[in-house]
């Protein structure tokens, strides 16, 4: 069973580079937008002293390869391995083709492909190297969040990029940038999001009979005291997916119009019910 799994997670590392490949040669790299990490470097240095692209990858990587080893362990150093030596076969396999005529729209839909990409590579726990592992090393020993660590890195090399291209260059990769973090951590933070209710009502058993019976759904009930009337009243808690919140809202409007309702979404749940099979949370 191992194997499989570590041949799927090469699937998905593979996946990935040729993501960031297709993102740099025909959205980011025709366009002259150096969205940061080595490849923008790369973009930068091969219109500025004529060198290929998937040179400067190869020569970057090697650096960095070594910092893995040192900082974040042979796991990942073997994972950044393979990514960081199929990005240049990558990157010099994919045609440099201006697919999209665009630059705004070029800009965005590479920025996204891109932030897909490095967070697949981040949840398997690799990269494509370059300025991707920094942000790895700044989350082991700081706590910081990949997508902030990326987003300072790449802002370094943004900033090059205004020795080499014009100042429109310099802002569509600025905000190629942006896009990139926000794709990462919106899937840093759980695509699938869920609704945590909680509900504060003087009929509170027809509510719980309610869920129950049309939801199929447990409900966890919590003491509570209001400071305005001194009295105990149990408080409702239920996490359900977003597709059953308005049925949830019809029940304790139901039971009770008066009652006292807060929603959060949240972003991850794991249990019985979300996880583990059938059941409920």
């Amino acid at each position: 069973m191992k194997i499989w799994s570590l041949i799927w997670r090469l699937i998905k590392i593979i996946f990935a580079i040729t993501l960031i490949a297709v993102g740099v040669n025909m959205f980011l790299g025709p366009h002259q937008i150096a969205a940061g990490g080595l490849t923008g470097l790369a973009i930068i240095l091969e219109a500025g002293i004529s060198i290929d692209r998937s040179i400067i990858v190869y020569i970057g990587n090697g650096i960095v390869i070594i910092a893995t080893l040192i900082f974040l362990g042979r796991e990942v150093f073997i994972n950044t391995i393979i990514g960081a030596g199929l990005l240049p076969v990558a990157i010099s396999i994919i045609p440099q083709y201006t697919l999209v005529n665009d630059t705004m729209l070029s800009m965005v839909v590479g920025s996204v492909i891109f932030g897909v990409a490095v967070s697949i590579l981040y949840k398997n726990r690799a990269s494509s190297g370059g300025t991707a592992v920094p942000p790895l090393i700044i989350q082991k020993y700081l706590g910081i969040k990949p997508s902030i660590g990326l987003f300072v890195t790449d802002g370094i090399v943004v900033a090059l990029s205004l020795l080499i291209f014009d100042v429109d260059s310099f802002f569509f990769a600025i905000l190629s940038i942006f896009i990139t973090m926000v794709v990462m951590s919106y899937i840093e933070n759980g695509l699938n999001k869920k609704k945590r209710i909680h509900v504060i009502s003087k009929n509170s058993d027809l509510i719980i009979a309610d869920i129950t019976k049309t939801l199929g759904k447990s409900v966890t009930c919590i003491p509570t005291k209001g400071s305005f009337e001194n009295k105990e009243t149990p408080m409702l808690m239920i996490t359900v997916e977003s597709s059953d919140y308005r049925k949830i809202t019809e029940i304790v409007n139901n039971h009770d119009p008066q009652a006292f309702m807060v929603t959060d979404v949240v972003s991850d749940v794991h249990g019985r019910g979300f996880t583990y099979g059938s059941g409920s949370v």
